[in-house]
């Protein structure tokens, strides 16, 4: 069975989930607006470039989590879906992962953001399987540690070479979609890379190689 593998930020969604749900909580006026949108937008500068830290920025979009019970999370997260998810799900995506599914390919979305976020995102795309950046609990709340590999850069690769080996699954004839070069090393190892609106980065090293680049906007 072959196996589709979907970044998820700028690529089945055209907008990076793990950002904007920063940016709704500023809205929502949950965290200090001045500070947070500062340092959110710092973190995400430095994702573009190549540079970002992961345990230092997981640190700082966990620890809202923290501060909340799970059923006014999952409230939150309904309002997220709705007023900011919902409105970056293209059809274009949608008949993607449509085409897969009708030739019955095993899906798998793989993702820097944590599992809170995209969890409820991948079902709404239908996709069961999903490995993302996961927040460590502790007596049922959310901690602002890590829990095991983030799912990120060479990360994402461990995390899918774990996945594979529990679930008798190969990389033959497998397909990766991704934007971004931080997703270099992945898109290296399948067999068929298929580059989605990609960064200026990312563009050039697919010229190079001769993979091919398409658009899901």
């Amino acid at each position: 069975m072959t196996l589709a593998i979907f970044d998820l930020d700028n690529t089945l969604l055209s907008c990076d989930s793990d950002f904007e749900w920063g940016q709704f909580l500023v809205r929502k006026n949950l965290v200090d607006a001045d500070e947070y949108e500062k340092a959110n937008q710092y973190f995400y500068d430095e994702y573009k470039k190549g540079t970002l830290d992961i345990a230092e920025f997981s640190a700082f979009s966990f620890k809202p989590l923290t501060h909340y019970d799970n059923e006014t999370l999952t409230t939150l997260h309904s309002q997220y879906m709705q007023e900011v998810i919902q409105p970056h799900i293209t059809n274009k995506s949608r008949s993607l992962i449509q085409k897969h599914k009708d030739k019955g390919d095993t899906l798998l979305i793989i993702t820097a953001t944590n599992s809170f976020i995209t969890r409820p995102i991948a079902t709404e795309l239908g996709i069961k399987n999903l490995l993302a950046t996961e927040p460590k609990i502790v007596n049922g709340k959310y901690t602002t540690e890590i829990d095991g590999v983030a799912c990120f850069q060479e990360g994402k690769v461990k995390r899918l070479n774990h996945w594979l080996s529990k679930n008798s699954h190969s990389l033959s004839d497998s397909y990766f979609y991704s934007d971004s070069h931080n997703d270099l090393s992945l898109l290296e190892l399948v067999n068929n890379a298929i580059v989605v609106d990609p960064d200026d980065t990312l563009h050039k090293i697919a010229q190079e190689r001769n993979w091919e680049i398409i658009s899901l906007r």
